[in-house]
């Protein structure tokens, strides 16, 4: 079950996580379970979790720690076990310091922890990206045969995306949408994008990687600076 926290006034928050007895408040004509019930034995997904207010957050850590509550309007206390998942774009570390997120429900939420770099530090992700939104927008447009270029795959793999993957989504499917031929060449880029002249892409690989890693990594990285050229990166190379 998937709440986002950022799009919600604080109470109509508690009433969807809640859930609400029927008389509760005006409207309400009838009992409502909320999402706790809902997610009861499986998960809730609590978007943009550093946007709750310190009120509710306290009602929220009650919830976390007894695994119990009651419903807006109601005397029954309701037990469930739910995992919660929990994510947000800003530095909860930072807003504890700030007293603008309880510390107590900070160290309550953070038992296992992931961190989703920037795109901007995932380069290598970009392609990978591209390919799955270019597969989806050609379904999506009846496109089948559209492909994109290395050159425009390089301008998009030298860009910092301040947006991350959304804002990458959107400009491929604007491509999709506006390519005037079968290749989606730097012509169809966005101008802030078509204008940056990307350098010669940089191979990086990790301790632990097979010697076929690197020649995979640098025929790719050879390939992509020389336009998709293979026989002037098999030159570059001096293979075959």
């Amino acid at each position: 079950v998937k709440i986002n926290c950022g799009a919600l006034a604080a109470s109509l928050l508690e009433i969807e996580l809640f859930g609400h007895e029927k008389g509760a408040f005006t409207h309400a004509i009838k009992q409502k379970p909320g999402a706790f019930e809902l997610a009861d034995g499986g998960s809730l997904f609590l978007d943009e979790i550093s946007e709750t207010t310190p009120d509710f957050q306290v009602k929220l850590l009650r919830v976390l720690q007894e695994q119990e509550f009651q419903r807006v309007g109601g005397a029954e206390t309701i037990k469930v076990d739910v995992r919660i998942v929990a994510a947000t774009n800003r530095d909860l570390e930072r807003l504890v310091a700030e007293g603008a997120f309880r510390e107590d429900l900070y160290y309550r939420l953070n038992v296992v922890r992931l961190e989703l770099p920037p795109l901007r530090e995932r380069k290598e992700d970009i392609p990978l990206l591209v390919s799955a939104f270019l597969k989806e927008f050609r379904e999506e447009n009846n496109r089948p045969h559209l492909t994109i270029s290395p050159r425009a795959m390089a301008h998009l793999q030298s860009h910092d995306w301040p947006g991350n993957v959304r804002q990458l989504r959107n400009v491929i499917e604007g491509m999709v949408v506006m390519a005037t031929s079968n290749e989606i060449g730097v012509r169809d880029l966005p101008p802030d994008i078509a204008r940056f002249k990307p350098g010669a892409p940089n191979v990086t690989l990790p301790i632990g990687s097979t010697l076929a890693d690197a020649e995979r990594e640098l025929i790719q990285a050879t390939l992509l600076d020389s336009g998709g050229n293979r026989a002037k990166a098999a030159r570059i190379l001096g293979i075959g």
